[in-house]
C-alpha cells in the first residue's frame, strides 16, 4: 500500500508532462520540457524499486519506447533511453517491459526499417539491450530470435565501440538462456569472424572472447567455422589478442561439451602459444595444457591404469626440457595422425610466418609423443628432408631440434634405416642434415651397434662425391663431426671410413675454406683414439687409403676426383707419405705415361715437384725414396721432357724440368745416381735451354751446369760441342737471370775441357767461343760484364795466345774496354807465375 501511494503521488506529477508527450502537434522544445520534467520526477527522488516498477510499467514504458523509436529530436531520443534505462535497473519486474522494448530495440537497431542515425545512440541501444539480457535472463528467450537479428546488424556497425558493446551483448545472451541458445548461435558465427579481423585491436580481443562464449554455450559445431580464423589471431601482433585466443582454446579444450571430437583441432592452436614471445602468454597456454591433461587423465582413469604404473622416464632424455605429464603426452599421442598432415603441409607453406609457427609446433608435438614417432617417420622425414632447405634459418633450426628428438626417442634400427635408404634415391644436402640431427640427439650406446653400416654409408662415393655443391659438402662434414661428438672413441671402428670422408671433403675445390674445419675434425678423431695428432690417423690408414683412391687409376682423366684426393692424402700427411712410395709411385708411373690426359699428368707433376720441394720433410721421411730413383728418372721424368706441340705440354715440360731440379737440388740425386741416368736425360735438358718459359730455360742452365761438374770429364767431342753451342745461345737471352746462369754453366764447361783429353780437337770452337763471350763482355748489363769476366779468366787458360789476339781484335771497339783490359792483366799475371 505504502508503493501503491507513492506511485500514485507521482502518477499525478507524471500525468501533465505525459499528456503532452502524447499531443500529436506537441513541439521539439515542449517535448523536451516533458521529458525534463519526468526526469526529475523520476530519476532525482529516492524512490524504492516498487514504486519505479510500478510507474514504469503502468505509464512510461510505451510513450517512452514510441519517443525512441520515432522522435525526429535525437535530444529526445537520447533522454528517453536514459529514462528507460534507469526504469530497467531500478524496477524489480524489469522482464514485463520486454514486450514492447524488443520490437523498439529490432526496428531501431536492424535493417531495412530503421537505422538509429547517431553512434553515441546505437551504442546505448546495445546497452540497454545488454541491460535486459543481465536483468531478464531466461525470460527473453521468446525473443530470441530478435536478439540474434539486432545483433548480427550491430556486430558489423560501423562504430567500434557498437562492436565491442555487440560482444559483450552476445556473451550475455548466450549466458542467459543456455539451453535455447545454442539452436541459433550460429547465426551469430559469421558476423563475429567478418569482425575478428577488424583493425581495433579491443574489437579483435572482444570478439574473440565473444566467440568463445557463442561456442561454449551454443553449437559446438561452429569450431569448424572459426578455427581457422583464430589460428590467424596467433599471428596478431598484439599480445593481448594472442591471450584472448589462448584463454578461448584453454576453455573449450576443458569445457566444451563435445571437446573430445575437437581434441585434434584444438590442441596445435593451444600448443602454438608455447613459442608466444610474451612470457605471460607462453604460461598461460602451458596453465591451461596441464589442467587439460590432468583433467584428461581423471576422465579416462580406467584406461590409463597400465600406463600410470609403467610409466618410467625414458632414460635419455633433452637436457634443460621438463617432460610433459601423462595425459599431455597421450593427448598428443592419440590425435597425432590427425594432426600430423596438416602441420607437415603449413611446413612447407608459402608464407614464412606460417611455416616458422609449423615448425616450432612439430618440435612440440614430438616432444610429446616420444616413441609414439615410429608410426609417423616416413610423413615427417619427407617433410624434414624439405623443410631442412628453407631459406629461412628459424624454420631449419626448429626442424633439425625436431630430427634431433627422432634420435632420442626412434630406435636407430627404424630411422637409420629410413634415413640411409634415401641417399640411395639422391642424397640432398638436408637428408644429410636430418641424419645429423638424428645421430646428436641419440644415446652413444644405442648408435654403436650401427657405426660400421653408418660409415660405410657415408664413405660410399655416390653419398661422399654425390655432389661438389658447398653446402653438400658442409652438411657432410657436421654429420662426422656429430659421430665423432656422440660416439667419442667407439669411432675407431670407423675411423678409415671417416678419414675417407674427411679426404674427400678437403679434395673438393670449393670448399677450401673448410679447410681449417675438416683439419680440426681430424683431429678429434684423433683424440678420441688417443693418438697426438691427425698425422697418426694418416699413418694408420694411409696404405688403405692409397689403394682407395687408387682403384681406377688407369682410367683417371683430368676431372677425377681422385687426382685431388691424391693431392691431399700425399701432401697433406706430411712425413707419412714417405712410408708409402711402393703404392705412390706405382699410381704416378700408370698416370704419368705420355698417352695419358695431359691435363691430369700437369695435376699429377705438380704434386709432385710440391713434394720434392721439402723431400726430406715428405717424400724421403724414411730416406726410402733414393731406391725408388731409376722409376721416377727412366719411367716418369724421361717420357715427360720429350717434345710435344701445345701449351698442356710446355707446362708438363716445366714440371718434370723442376721435379729434376729438386731432385738435384735437395742432393736426394746423388752424382752416382747422375752418372747412371745423364745420357738418356741430357739431350732433353738441352732441348729445355730453349723453351718459351724462362724458369725452365733457367733451370735446364743450372742442371746442365751440375751435370758438367759431375760427369764433364767423360764427355767426348760432339757432347761438348753440342753443349756449349746451347749454352751460348742463352747469353742472348731475354731475361737476365738465364744470362747468368749460362754465363755460370760456361764457367763449369771450360773447367772441364781443361782436364779432358779432347782439348786440342777443340781448338777451333774454343777460338768461337771466345769471339762470342769477347762481344758479351760489352754487354749492356754490368752484371752479365763481371759474370763473362769470370768465364774467360776461367777459359783464358786453355789458349790465351789465342784469347789475347781476339782482345787486342776489339778493345777499341768496346764502350768499356775496362773489362778487356781487366782479363789481359789476369792472363799477363797467370804467365808470369807459371
Amino acid at each position: 500500500s505504502m508503493a501503491a501511494g507513492g506511485a500514485a503521488a507521482v502518477a499525478q506529477a507524471l500525468s501533465r508532462p505525459l499528456s503532452c508527450l502524447q499531443e500529436p502537434d506537441c513541439g521539439r522544445a515542449a517535448r523536451l520540457r516533458a521529458l525534463e520534467a519526468i526526469r526529475a520526477e523520476v530519476q532525482e527522488r529516492p524512490l524504492s524499486a516498487a514504486v519505479v516498477q510500478e510507474v514504469f510499467g503502468a505509464q512510461l514504458v510505451r510513450p517512452l519506447a514510441r519517443c525512441l523509436a520515432g522522435d525526429a529530436a535525437e535530444r529526445c531520443r537520447e533522454l528517453a533511453l536514459q529514462l528507460l534505462s534507469h526504469g530497467l535497473s531500478h524496477g524489480d519486474r524489469p522482464g514485463e517491459a520486454l514486450p514492447v522494448l524488443l520490437p523498439t530495440l529490432a526496428q531501431r537497431l536492424c535493417p531495412p526499417q530503421g537505422f538509429e542515425p547517431s553512434e553515441e545512440l546505437r551504442l546505448g541501444l546495445v546497452q540497454l539491450l545488454s541491460l535486459l539480457l543481465q536483468r531478464c535472463g531466461a525470460s527473453v528467450t521468446p525473443y530470441l530470435t530478435d536478439v540474434i537479428r539486432i545483433l548480427q546488424a550491430t556486430l558489423l556497425d560501423h562504430y567500434a565501440e557498437v562492436r565491442r558493446e555487440s560482444c559483450r551483448c552476445a556473451v550475455a545472451c548466450a549466458q542467459a538462456m543456455p539451453e535455447h541458445f545454442h539452436m541459433q548461435s550460429e547465426s551469430l558465427i559469421k558476423p563475429l569472424m567478418q569482425t575478428i579481423s577488424h583493425q581495433h585491436y579491443r574489437v579483435r580481443v572482444d570478439v574473440i572472447q565473444a566467440t568463445g562464449a557463442v561456442i561454449q554455450f551454443g553449437n559446438g559445431k561452429s569450431v569448424d567455422d572459426v578455427l581457422s580464423h583464430l589460428a590467424q589471431r596467433l599471428f596478431d601482433e598484439i599480445p593481448k589478442v594472442r591471450h584472448a585466443v589462448t584463454t578461448v582454446i584453454g576453455e573449450w579444450l576443458l569445457h566444451l561439451r563435445d571437446r573430445y571430437s575437437y581434441f585434434h583441432k584444438l590442441i596445435p592452436l593451444l600448443l602454438g602459444s608455447f613459442t608466444d614471445e610474451i612470457p605471460e602468454n607462453m604460461k598461460l597456454a602451458w596453465t591451461y595444457w596441464e589442467k587439460i591433461g590432468l583433467q584428461w587423465e581423471k576422465e579416462n582413469e580406467e584406461d590409463l591404469k597400465d600406463k600410470m604404473d609403467f610409466s618410467v622416464s625414458p632414460s635419455h632424455y633433452p637436457k634443460e626440457v621438463t617432460r610433459p605429464g601423462l595425459g599431455c603426452r597421450e593427448l598428443v599421442s592419440r590425435n597425432l595422425s590427425k594432426i600430423l598432415p596438416g602441420l607437415c603441409h603449413d611446413i612447407t607453406d608459402w608464407v614464412e610466418s606460417t611455416r616458422v609457427k609449423a615448425s616450432q609446433l612439430l618440435y612440440t608435438l614430438l616432444l610429446h609423443a616420444e616413441d609414439h614417432i615410429t608410426q609417423h617417420m616416413e610423413l615427417l622425414l619427407r617433410t624434414l628432408y624439405q623443410a631442412c632447405l628453407d631459406e629461412e634459418s628459424d624454420v631449419v633450426k626448429n626442424c633439425v631440434k625436431a630430427a634431433e628428438l627422432i634420435g632420442t626417442f626412434v630406435s636407430p634400427k627404424v630411422s637409420l634405416r629410413l634415413i640411409t635408404s634415401a641417399f640411395g634415391k639422391t642424397p640432398k644436402p638436408s637428408c644429410v642434415m636430418v641424419l645429423t640431427a638424428v645421430i646428436r640427439g641419440s644415446p652413444k650406446e644405442i648408435l654403436q651397434p650401427h657405426l660400421t653400416d653408418l660409415g660405410n654409408t657415408l664413405s660410399q662415393p655416390g653419398v661422399c662425391q654425390r655432389s661438389e655443391e658447398v653446402f653438400y659438402m658442409e652438411q657432410l662434414l657436421c654429420c662426422v663431426q656429430a659421430l665423432i661428438e656422440v660416439c667419442q672413441e667407439d669411432c675407431k671402428e670407423i675411423s678409415l671410413q671417416l678419414m675417407k670422408i674427411l679426404v674427400t671433403i678437403m679434395a673438393v675445390p670449393s670448399s677450401q675454406h673448410l679447410k681449417e674445419k675438416v683439419e680440426e675434425t681430424m683431429s678429434s678423431l684423433a683424440e678420441v683414439q688417443q693418438l697426438d695428432s691427425f698425422l697418426y690417423l694418416y699413418k694408420h690408414h694411409i696404405i688403405q687409403l692409397m689403394e682407395w683412391v687408387s682403384v681406377s687409376c688407369d682410367c683417371w682423366t683430368c676431372y677425377s676426383p681422385e687426382i685431388l684426393q691424391l693431392d691431399v692424402i700425399a701432401t697433406h700427411s706430411g712425413p707419412v707419405i714417405g712410408e708409402a712410395l711402393n703404392d705412390f709411385i706405382l699410381i704416378l708411373k700408370t698416370c704419368l705415361q705420355p698417352s695419358k690426359d695431359p691435363q691430369m699428368r700437369l695435376k699429377l707433376f705438380t704434386v709432385l715437384s710440391e713434394l720434392l720441394q721439402k723431400a726430406s720433410e715428405t717424400i724421403n721421411s724414411q730416406g726410402l725414396f733414393p731406391s725408388y730413383l731409376e722409376t721416377v728418372i727412366k719411367d716418369i721424368l724421361a717420357p715427360n721432357l720429350q717434345w710435344h706441340a701445345g701449351r698442356t705440354a710446355a707446362a708438363i715440360r716445366t714440371t718434370a724440368v723442376s721435379c729434376l731440379w729438386a731432385l738435384i737440388h735437395c742432393e736426394v740425386l746423388s752424382q752416382k745416381e747422375i752418372l747412371k741416368v745423364k745420357d738418356g736425360l741430357m739431350p732433353q735438358i738441352i732441348a729445355a735451354m730453349d723453351e718459351d718459359s724462362k724458369i725452365t730455360r733457367l733451370m735446364a742452365c743450372r742442371i746442365v751446369g751440375v751435370f758438367l761438374k759431375v760427369c764433364g770429364g767423360q764427355f767426348d767431342e760432339d757432347k761438348f760441342t753440342s753443349t756449349y753451342t746451347e749454352v751460348l745461345k742463352r747469353l742472348d737471352d731475354a731475361s737476365c737471370d738465364v744470362r747468368l746462369a749460362a754465363a755460370h754453366t760456361l764457367t763449369d764447361w771450360f773447367k772441364c775441357v781443361k782436364d779432358s783429353d779432347v782439348k786440342s780437337a777443340m781448338e777451333t770452337h774454343i777460338e768461337f767461343l771466345y769471339q762470342e763471350l769477347l762481344i758479351h763482355l760489352d754487354d749492356t748489363d754490368q752484371n752479365i760484364q763481371n759474370a763473362v769476366l769470370e768465364v774467360l779468366k776461367e777459359g783464358s787458360v786453355l789458349y790465351p795466345e789465342l784469347l789475347m789476339k781476339g782482345i787486342e781484335g776489339v778493345v777499341h771497339k768496346h764502350q768499356t774496354p775496362i773489362y778487356c783490359n781487366q782479363l789481359l792483366h789476369h792472363i799477363q799475371s797467370a804467365k808470369e807465375s807459371a
